[in-house]
């Protein structure tokens, strides 16, 4: 099902200065018009303007013209008293051109009976839905006559339809933990996770998660190849040992945030996803690697493997150094985190971060080192059960946003060699994020401190 918002030229002219900031609008449906919801659905929004009575050649006389002007997803549905509901388009997007529907120039015009009813103008209510073989017809239509809506169209149409995941899948776990890592980047950065919501699954099971991801549109004028060209990760794409995708986000302000998604390994050889974040600027980065909880417990066991890749996490404390300025001091030593998470038995990719438990490589040693992770059988245990205290997603995300931890002068070569090294031979599925950016750590002070959405910079991607 689709939603067809219609609303008066000067709501949407009223309106539009907010859905540009916020990118999301909330609107009250009446229960009876409601559609099927039960997942994503697309919505449009049409301005409609009064018009005089004309004749145009051919047509009949038309009392109003309609246009489309922005479009969305409603991934929420809410409540509102015993009748009514409200539905929330987010997020939105504005058509890169005004599309007229009615009238002799109108692309209804084109749209094949009896299609062509669902969109005929409803007097009685703002917001109707039309079905799958109505909407399959306006969108060919769409598609035809307007070509450059197609980046949007697909973009949207990702998320609505976006894959189901399983939990038993080697392939399909990997992705899940890659898109973790991506989002949590994207949070890290300050950019909006929209921009990695357009998502399919890739052709081949070993292909990192970028691999699959439908780009955000952007306004052709901010569409720059240079300015939007891998600078740091860039000379991945040809060392034939990886399979690597490479994406950027832009903000308005000039920051970067260079992502590479890099395998060596087939996905059933591999031990996992490491996440790791460069913040050039102050040339610290944090590693956090990924162990799954299986879907019928709560914790993992702690097993010789794990260990000897503990063992290797710490050798990235060699590459920091003492801090010897105010913006090189950190809250502790630690820069490698293990983050305990599970996902469920099957599910649509989410922009909400997965329920984990982040633990500080310090932290870990002393709980194995404490009676309180002795299992039943005398091994080791990590999870909800044993241990008591831990990282949550936000805590870790305003932690590293505030430059709290990480490493202390380490290098971009030193971040390219040792992801290399991670990937080819620790054998793990690597997403690196790298942010660069003029400002100073004053400066990243009050970005991160800004909650305001009115203050926070749009990203573009590309």
């Amino acid at each position: 099902m689709v939603y067809i918002i219609t609303l008066d030229a000067r709501q949407v002219e009223q309106y539009e200065p907010e859905w540009k900031i916020t990118a999301r609008f909330t609107k009250a449906v009446a229960a009876q018009t409601m559609a099927d919801h039960s997942g994503p659905q697309l919505a449009i929004i049409l301005a409609r303007s009064q018009n005089s009575r004309r004749h145009d050649t051919g047509a009949k006389p038309v009392e109003q013209q309609r246009h489309l002007v922005w479009m969305g997803v409603v991934h929420r549905v809410n409540t509102v008293g015993q009748a009514d509901k409200t539905i929330t388009i987010d997020p939105l997007r504005q058509c890169d051109r005004v599309v007229p529907l009615d009238g002799g120039d109108g692309l209804l015009r084109y749209v094949r009976r009896p299609h062509l009813d669902t969109f005929e103008p409803n007097q009685l209510e703002s917001v109707t839905h039309c079905g799958p073989k109505a909407w399959q017809e306006f969108e060919r239509v769409l598609r035809s006559h307007h070509p450059s809506l197609s980046p949007l169209l697909d973009w949207l149409t990702a998320q609505v339809n976006a894959p189901v995941l399983s939990g038993d899948s080697p392939a399909d776990l990997a992705w899940l933990e890659e898109h973790d890592s991506v989002g949590t980047a994207v949070r890290i950065g300050g950019f909006s996770p929209t921009a990695f919501a357009g998502w399919q699954r890739p052709h081949s099971p070993d292909a990192p998660y970028l691999a699959g991801l439908i780009p955000e549109p952007v306004e052709h004028s901010l569409i720059d190849h240079d300015l939007h060209a891998p600078e740091i990760f860039g000379e991945l794409r040809d060392n034939p040992n990886l399979r690597s995708d490479i994406h950027v986000l832009v903000a308005p302000d000039g920051r970067r945030l260079e992502i590479a998604n890099v395998n060596a390994t087939p996905v059933e050889g591999r031990l996992g996803t490491d996440l790791i974040y460069y913040h050039e600027y102050t040339g610290s980065f944090i590693l956090v690697q990924y162990k799954r909880i299986s879907l019928t417990a709560k914790s993992i066991t702690v097993d010789d493997r794990l260990r000897h890749q503990l063992d290797r996490l710490e050798a990235v404390a060699s590459l920091s150094q003492v801090p010897t300025r105010p913006r090189d001091w950190r809250m502790g030593a630690d820069a490698c985190f293990l983050k305990l998470a599970k996902w469920p038995a099957k599910g649509q990719l989410s922009q909400v971060l997965a329920n984990g438990m982040y633990l500080p490589l310090s932290y870990v040693r002393l709980l194995l080192e404490d009676d309180c992770t002795l299992g039943p059988r005398g091994g080791r245990v990590l999870g909800y059960d044993t241990v008591e205290r831990h990282v949550t997603g936000a805590q870790f995300v305003q932690l590293i946003q505030h430059g709290l931890a990480g490493t202390v002068g380490t290098t971009v070569e030193q971040l390219k060699r040792f992801s290399i090294q991670r990937a080819e031979q620790d054998r793990t599925g690597v997403v690196l994020a790298a942010e660069r950016s003029s400002e100073t750590v004053r400066q990243r002070q009050q970005r991160v401190n800004s909650r305001s959405p009115k203050k926070r910079a749009r990203t573009r991607s590309r």
